[in-house]
């Protein structure tokens, strides 16, 4: 299943209440949808998948398969560190009519290599839907190595790997050795240019909220032979990369967000909000790149 090149991690949009803002939530995906993201990920990391309870992640991903179904894919993010739990909320994610599943590495128990095939495996053939693995070793404390990623790629419907890992030696080593359709997408914004000179697919991004029309002419410029122009985009995106992480995410993409107009509200407990100094840090970076609207 071709997933595109851009897919965005999207936030969850919460009301003044700390609910879960449906109407905000229509209005976002169809700005991503118009700047550039060919499927959205939703209760992701950037989701705040922690602090959704499953009914409301099943709600999200039924609101987004029957609002958006017919115009891109949604993807949901349905991994957590229990086995059972995850294969209970992937068949029930499948049925809200989701088109593919994010599972993220099982954190904090940090199993090793061949649990962590054993437990991709068993969700994996506990549904029917494509499987796009999730390995972020800065959150988790567990890396899927590459020869765990070489094995699992071999079942039917994994499909592929969201890489943000940024070890490079790892990324080649799956993209040499797996089949041609297995997807590889950067998990971070600012590999994606690296990444796709090892054969990467795309990114699996968080900056494409503001920024997805360049993010999707930098991979279509590199795609297209423009390595230059690629790299001039790429260099250019550096900073808004890098100054959306200047605290936890999802913290800063939801204060830009709102900095545009599109009120998103503010995370749930535990994240709170910026530091002054990082907040004023972070108001000029978006005013470099005209992103303060409100």
């Amino acid at each position: 299943m071709n997933f595109g090149e851009l897919v965005t991690a999207m936030v969850t949009p919460f009301d003044k209440d700390g609910e879960i803002n449906y109407s905000v939530a229509e209005k976002l995906i169809s700005h991503l949808l118009e700047n550039g993201s060919d499927s959205i990920l939703l209760a992701g990391t950037t989701g705040e998948s922690p602090t959704l309870t499953d009914a409301e992640k099943l709600e999200l991903f039924k609101f987004g398969a029957d609002k958006f179904g017919s115009k891109t894919k949604i993807i949901a993010g349905t991994g957590s560190y229990s086995t059972e739990h995850s294969i209970s909320l992937s068949r029930a994610a499948s049925k809200a009519g989701v088109d593919c599943l994010l599972l993220v590495a099982p954190y904090y128990n940090k199993p090793g290599q061949a649990g962590l095939y054993e437990h991709f495996a068993a969700v994996a053939n506990s549904v029917d839907l494509p499987v796009i693995l999730y390995n972020v070793p800065s959150r988790t404390s567990c890396n899927i190595s590459a020869q765990t990623c070489i094995k699992l790629s071999k079942i039917n419907n994994i499909v592929g790997i969201k890489e943000a890992g940024s070890d490079f030696r790892q990324i080649a080593e799956i993209i040499r050795n797996t089949p041609d359709d297995f997807l590889v997408y950067s998990g971070n914004d600012a590999d994606t240019l690296p990444m796709l000179s090892l054969g990467a697919d795309g990114v699996i991004s968080v900056a494409s909220h503001l920024v997805g029309v360049s993010i999707k002419q930098m991979i279509g410029s590199f795609k297209q032979g423009n390595i230059t122009e690629s790299a001039r985009l790429h260099n250019w995106l550096l900073d808004i990369f890098y100054g959306i992480f200047i605290a936890t995410n999802p913290v800063p993409i939801k204060a830009a967000l709102n900095f545009t107009g599109i009120n998103v509200g503010r995370t749930r407990l535990p994240l709170t909000d910026m530091e002054q100094d990082e907040l004023e840090a972070f108001k000029k970076i978006l005013k470099k790149y005209d992103l303060m609207k409100v």
